[in-house]
């Protein structure tokens, strides 16, 4: 295909509460964090209130009382559910499916009909409203979706981006976050169409290559895949289809745990904790996942594995073969501000933050993967395979430049 649709469910965890409660729609509603600490969502009659994301609820308890503002504490056992049944209608329409996050996912397609119509049956199956940006590549797939949530048909195919672009704040493109938009605006840079234009040389001098590739995206030149592009906010996804067909509970074990610590890794990375995580996996014949509420949110490596070979453990059923898994971590918290649990067993942070900064350290200096869990097994057979991949020369002792004089 020639174009890229980006399904994004709109204000998700508001519209998963208002699917078995009608009463709650129309009306504005925000949904809480953990033990009804933050703000985490909002509908977008909330939003017209200008109740902010991520504001503490007692600060605003008060105003949302005088504005009749509906309040549900988290329920993602709930959402992912629903996030689920979101992606299986996606599927069912589409099997060449991306999932980029709880709620959203990308499309091999171009037709604008099609696209309709797959967003009239996600919302008669399931109850969630949905827009489609459709364009050449996932950032101008961004930026499409981002007008076609103002649009009364919810799906939005432009034939030119210019003048969109022209209005677009740099901040509102995908993968350009706050540092950055300073940066861009000391030198003049304010809108998307601005750093469009400059000089390849330029933006790779200032950006980097990964900067590059935005601007790349934004010319309409697709080279942005799915595991390279920015990461979402509300959730981490690691998923891969196996080299292989994994027919063992060992080797799928494995492979679950593999990206638990991938995972693991991005949040530490991002400065984050995940407060529940989902395990599915797929085969020709019989697909599952399962959804597990962290009775604390962690970052912590060992946790996050234990969590998802007890999710894998609900799932797994032996004589099918099973061509792809993944896990997605969700209900996100700063690491410097989440809420413990009074009532959670008490654990060693500080222990458990020094052991993952010096694997983090190790696998940064020495390449991926030189520490790692034996959970994630050694030889793995299912990792996907690239025949004519070039070695990792500056990653692996086993690939290493061998020069004979």
């Amino acid at each position: 295909m020639s174009s890229i649709a980006l399904v994004d469910c709109n204000n998700f965890y508001a519209s998963c509460e208002r699917v078995f409660n009608p009463k709650l729609r129309r009306r504005p509603l925000v949904v809480l964090s953990n033990n009804d600490g933050c703000i985490v969502a909002r509908s977008g009659e909330a939003k017209a209130l200008g109740i902010p994301m991520g504001a503490p609820y007692f600060q605003w308890v008060d105003f949302i009382r005088a504005h009749d503002v509906a309040v549900c504490s988290s329920n993602y056992a709930l959402y992912g559910d629903l996030s689920h049944r979101v992606m299986r209608t996606l599927e069912h329409f589409n099997p060449e499916l991306e999932i980029y996050s709880i709620d959203e996912a990308f499309l091999w397609t171009d037709n604008i009909d099609h696209c309709r119509h797959i967003r009239e049956k996600v919302l008669q199956w399931t109850g969630i409203p949905v827009s489609i940006g459709i364009a050449p590549t996932k950032t101008l797939a961004k930026v499409a979706t981002r007008v076609a949530k103002k649009m009364p048909s919810g799906v939005y195919y432009p034939k030119t981006f210019d003048s969109i672009l022209k209005e677009l704040p740099v901040s509102d493109i995908w993968g350009i976050g706050r540092r950055l938009t300073l940066f861009l605006a000391k030198r003049g840079i304010h809108t998307a169409a601005q750093l469009r234009d400059k000089p390849d040389i330029w933006i790779r001098k200032n950006l980097s290559v990964v900067g590059l590739r935005t601007v790349w995206e934004l010319r309409g030149i697709s080279c942005l895949a799915l595991d390279e592009a920015p990461t979402a906010k509300q959730s981490i996804m690691t998923s891969r289809t196996f080299g292989c067909p994994i027919l063992s509970k060992q080797e799928l074990g494995e492979a679950i745990a593999g990206y638990a610590a991938r995972g693991g890794e991005k949040l530490r990375k991002e400065g984050s904790r995940a407060s529940w995580l989902q395990v599915f996996i797929s085969g020709k014949d019989y697909r599952n996942q399962a959804h597990f509420v962290l009775p604390q949110s962690t970052s912590y490596t060992p946790t996050l594995i234990e969590y998802a070979k007890a999710a894998l453990a609900s799932l797994y059923r032996p004589g099918y073969a099973y061509k792809k898994g993944g896990i997605l971590l969700g209900g996100l918290v700063p690491e410097t501000s989440y809420q413990r649990d009074l009532f959670a067993p008490p654990v060693d942070e500080e222990k458990q933050k020094a052991a993952m900064g010096l694997l983090d350290r190790a696998n940064r200096k020495f390449g991926h993967a030189t520490l790692q869990f034996a959970a994630e097994g050694i030889e793995r057979p299912w990792q996907v395979k690239g025949q004519l991949h070039s070695p990792s020369f500056t990653t692996r002792w086993d690939e290493l430049l061998t020069i004979f004089l």
